[in-house]
């Protein structure tokens, strides 16, 4: 090869430092760019296969980018609470339109805001995708595929109504409160009232009313007329009651059982609250009411109670009971909101009534507390007692509403009455306040009533060869053959990396290191401008050969 071939080699070196300072210098203009990755000049050598041994045939240089995608930019909060950072693999997808002919690429460059409609796009104007959630929070089907993605749309929802499904109740009911009839009647005067506010499908706030009454044991009873308490001493001190004076109880399956009046009122008590059955449990329970009147009651719900006069002296009214020697009482048939888990306490009976705030009844029944003054009756798996209503229409246009009301709280002591708590989950209309990603990926909308709702979550694209993207800005690429196909993952699954919400990914570019390679560039421009204008020199003495 003549001489000229060294010049041509140096002109190739020219161009390759040219290229590589082209690099250098957009990577020191982006130093600020977020997510974006810096390109580095990689050189090979372009050899010429020498013709013969004693001949040599000089080559040229070339210079090719690298890209250094798969290196991570340190991570810097921000303020804005849709901006987003992935530490580790993988890449947010993004598309250049919204249109279905819009080209899917993805980015590191997670600076995210809303545009006119409401869209997250980032500062490269490429707009942001995600998987959309489910009223479950649950992603779509096929979400291995781009279609399940579509682009990030927070205007959607500008408001939202959330309708109480669950509540819960905490009340102490006064263990001394008298006892009242059962059952009880219509219209009856509560013992206790109180109001639960609820919220309908509209966002409308709605008092439901709770009215409480005492009652006695639902199940067969007698009361007598007369008033026992004011007889002093034993009963047979009564001019109408004689010691021998005798009667009978039957009570379910077990009796007849003789009473004797030999003795005081407290006697006759613990006679009658002596009788039990085969397995020796109390069946009956007798007490005098406010008014001093001997009542007579079925312990066990479904337990017929009879009187009849005994085989002495035949009973006289002397207790008031006499119209009800010789007959049945008939058990009550409660209409029990809990079932007693155990044997019903007879002092702990409330009648409770819930009607909707233009007086519509939606439930009613009883229930039971034990001795200890907690609520008879089992727990669901979740330790609840729930009362159901169904169907409620609330008369406004809002859409038929179910709630179940938790009791499992509810005591009665012998304390005045008291509301520790009142729970529900339905919120008022609340316009949206705020948008925010988690460190999940998730969407969420928040709005001014305290409610948010998850709406998206971001997938994140891995890549066999991040490296080998094709770019097409500084911060946005495109899949090649080289990169390899992706996969959608979410985040921290599969390889990809975390998502970091209100942060963002800064330029991996190193400032010292661009400098330090831009002497060497400079350098190495230099000396081949040196070759050449020594080869200029050669053949200008070449062209003076005569």
């Amino acid at each position: 090869m003549s001489i000229f071939g060294s010049l041509f080699t140096a002109v190739s070196g020219l161009a390759a430092q040219g290229q590589s300072i082209s690099m250098i210098s957009n990577n020191i203009a982006n130093v600020s760019t977020t997510g974006y990755k810096r390109t580095d000049a990689m050189f090979s050598s372009l050899v010429t296969t020498a013709g013969r041994s004693t001949a040599y045939t000089p080559g040229s240089v070339r210079s090719v980018q690298a890209a250094r995608v798969d290196q991570q930019g340190i991570l810097q909060q921000s303020n804005s609470t849709t901006d987003v950072a992935i530490s580790g693999n993988g890449f947010f997808v993004v598309q250049d339109t919204l249109a279905a002919t819009g080209e899917t690429l993805f980015t590191r460059a997670g600076s995210f805001s809303e545009d006119e409609n409401g869209i997250l796009k980032n500062t490269s104007g490429f707009f942001l995708m995600g998987w959309p959630l489910d009223q479950n929070g649950a992603l779509p089907a096929g979400q291995a595929n781009i279609t399940s993605l579509v682009p990030v749309d927070v205007a959607t929802i500008g408001s939202v109504a959330n309708p109480t499904t669950q509540a819960a109740l905490g009340v102490n009911l006064d263990a001394t409160e008298t006892q009242s009839v059962y059952p009880v009647p219509a219209g009856f005067t509560p013992d206790f009232s109180r109001s639960l506010r609820v919220f309908d499908s509209l966002g409308t706030p709605q008092d439901l009313v709770l009215n409480m009454q005492k009652h006695v044991t639902p199940t067969a009873n007698v009361t007598g007329t007369v008033d026992l308490t004011a007889i002093a001493g034993d009963l047979s001190n009564d001019p109408n009651i004689l010691a021998t004076d005798q009667f009978d109880i039957t009570v379910g399956a077990t009796g007849p059982v003789t009473i004797t009046l030999d003795g005081n009122l407290a006697k006759l008590l613990s006679d009658i609250n002596s009788i039990t059955d085969v397995g020796g449990n109390p069946v009956a329970f007798a007490t005098v009411d406010a008014n001093g009147q001997l009542q007579i009651k079925a312990r066990n719900i479904g337990d017929t109670l009879t009187l009849a006069e005994g085989a002495g002296t035949p009973l006289t009214d002397g207790l008031g009971l006499a119209a009800a020697i010789g007959a049945t009482a008939a058990p009550a048939a409660p209409t029990l909101l809990a079932a007693p888990a155990s044997t019903p306490n007879t002092e702990g009976w409330w009648h409770i009534e819930i009607q909707t705030p233009a007086g519509l009844t939606l439930t009613s029944g009883s229930i039971n507390f034990d001795g200890a003054g907690q609520l008879n009756a089992t727990p669901d798996a979740n330790g609840e007692v729930l009362l159901s209503m169904v169907g409620i229409d609330f008369g406004n246009g809002s859409a038929l509403q179910d709630i179940d009301l938790d009791i499992a709280t509810m005591t009665q002591f012998s304390s005045p009455y008291d509301v520790r708590f009142a729970q529900q989950n339905g919120s008022e209309l609340g316009l949206r306040s705020g948008v925010s990603i988690d460190n999940e990926g998730i969407v969420s909308i928040q709005f001014s009533n305290g409610q948010s709702r998850q709406v998206y979550k971001l997938p994140l694209a891995t890549f066999p060869n991040p490296n080998g993207l094709q770019e097409v800005s500084g911060t946005a690429f495109r899949e090649s053959d080289i990169s390899g196909g992706f996969n959608l993952r979410e985040a921290g699954t599969g390889g990809a990396g975390d998502v970091e919400g209100g942060a963002l990914e800064a330029s991996n570019v190193d400032i010292a290191e661009e400098f330090s390679k831009m002497i060497v560039t400079q350098r190495a421009y230099s000396a081949n401008t040196r070759v050449i204008s020594t080869t200029d020199q050669m053949t200008e003495e070449l062209l003076r050969l005569r």
